[in-house]
């Protein structure tokens, strides 16, 4: 058996932790570990290292190799086109890189889930590995403890069917996100589960199927993997729910009797935190008085409530979110209203992270950016120069190794060199411990975009 995590998306229901160059599976949310990190955890209980295989894209593999340094096989997708092509594409990879052969059975995992019950996580999918080498493609049903809105159903049959003594159920129909009336009648009648997004199937199964239902996808598999890389973009936008799920009648479902929380919206995330004795759960410097049931996560500030009941505080370096629980799907809206603006908090947070460490804006102004630099042991950024602005640089810790121009030197804490405009220079750090600098930006213009790079160890040029 393969896994196959999908860790390329980029959803922004967490925001403000949660933006589009550093989605929630990177988040650590409920422990020190990311969702990623926990997910792979989860699924070396069902196969070996070289067997999982990372779906992401070219804007996340720095964090895809930070939290997951053993990871072998990793896929960046040229373009997002949806779960139906990114599935394909691993299964290309399957095929041509790993060995498989058309028995072999992949599992297919989202990258930002919590799952109870490590063990019986394991068993359940190891025994999919029988059902689905019978032909069948299996989802993974949660039996739904509420009328929730926010997530698919799956109707089965209601009478079990068994294979190599498996027993699951018939799937007879996927359905969407439902209101509240329906998500109620789906409870009460019982033959209803949450789709988990998470599913096993055959190679074989899995050719035929799109053969049978998107052509489109099958005739691109006639390339090589190489090919089909270069030629992604020409795949549909398409879900593997939409491809194949809700055509295929060899589609069925294993309850899965453990916990279960896809974290989709601050409301889910309420649900799994530890809470005190008032129901509030509280990260960082928060005072309360007279707060029932809130979730407040601070960051650098104090945070003090005063008769606030059933409500959600999230507070990062750039923006704050105050919403009422239950409400907090409609973060989407806030999100929309941003990009409409073209707001930068929709993409990026205050603090950005780089193959070679991370950098934190600390202030700007109109002619003026001034910059957090953490370099890590080892690490260099790439030899360029800036057109339109000049920089200082002060070594707060750690040792610099500094290129200006023709000239090499070493730049020690509380030392500091200059840098003019249309200069070469390059930044590292050749000690054992992160370097810190404070970086002083000044010009008429200081974007990110006026960097001319002329040589880099990381391929971004």
């Amino acid at each position: 058996m393969k896994a196959l995590i999908l860790a390329g998306g980029s959803g922004t229901r967490l925001w403000p932790l949660s933006r589009k160059n550093y989605p929630k599976q990177f988040l650590k949310l409920n422990g020190d570990r990311s969702l990623l990190q926990s997910t792979a955890d989860r699924l070396l209980n069902v196969v070996s290292k070289e067997d999982i295989v990372v779906m992401t894209n070219d804007e996340y593999k720095y964090y895809v190799n930070s939290d997951l340094a053993w990871i072998e096989n990793v896929i960046l997708e040229p373009a997002c086109r949806n779960t139906a092509p990114a599935i394909a594409l691993g299964v290309k990879y399957c095929i041509e890189k790993l060995g498989c052969k058309e028995d072999e059975v992949i599992f297919v995992s989202p990258s930002d889930h919590i799952i109870g019950s490590v063990d019986r996580f394991a068993q359940c999918v190891s025994r999919s590995k029988i059902v689905a080498g019978d032909g069948y493609i299996v989802t993974f049903g949660i039996k739904p403890v509420r009328p929730e809105t926010g997530y698919g159903y799956i109707r089965v049959r209601s009478q079990k069917s068994e294979t190599g003594n498996c027993d699951f159920f018939k799937v007879e129909k996927f359905e969407e996100k439902p209101d509240v009336e329906t998500a109620i009648r789906y409870v009460n009648e019982g033959n209803y589960y949450w789709n988990s997004g998470m599913f096993a199937f055959s190679i074989g199964t899995m050719l035929k199927e799109f053969k049978r239902y998107n052509p489109m996808i099958i005739k691109m598999l006639d390339k090589s993997f190489d090919e089909l890389l270069r030629d992604y973009k020409q795949m549909p936008d398409i879900s593997i729910d939409y491809a194949v799920m809700e055509k295929s009648d060899r589609v069925v479902t294993f309850p899965l009797d453990i916990y279960w929380n896809d974290i989709g919206s601050w409301d889910s995330l309420y649900d799994v935190l530890d809470k005190d004795e008032n129901g509030n759960v509280k990260r960082g410097d928060i005072l309360t008085v007279d707060t029932k049931r809130t979730l407040i996560i601070g960051n650098k500030r104090q945070i003090s409530t005063i008769g606030l009941e059933d409500f959600l505080i999230v507070e990062t370096d750039d923006a704050i979110l105050i919403a009422k629980r239950g409400e907090t799907q409609k973060v989407k809206d806030i999100v929309g209203m941003l990009k409409e603006d073209n707001r930068v908090e929709v993409d990026e947070h205050v603090t950005i992270y780089r193959p070679w460490g991370n950098y934190t804006i600390l202030d700007k102004g109109p002619r003026y950016k001034i910059k957090r630099i953490i370099v890590q042991p080892n690490a260099r950024l790439s030899l360029q120069m800036h057109y339109h602005r000049s920089e200082h640089w002060v070594v707060v810790s750690g040792t610099a190794k500094v290129t200006i121009g023709n000239e090499e030197k070493v730049v020690h804490e509380n030392e500091s060199t200059y840098i003019p405009k249309s200069t070469i220079h390059r930044l590292e750090n050749p000690g054992k411990v992160p370097l810190e600098i404070i970086e002083v930006q000044n010009g008429e213009y200081l974007g990110e975009d006026d960097i001319v790079r002329m040589g880099d160890v990381y391929s971004r040029i």
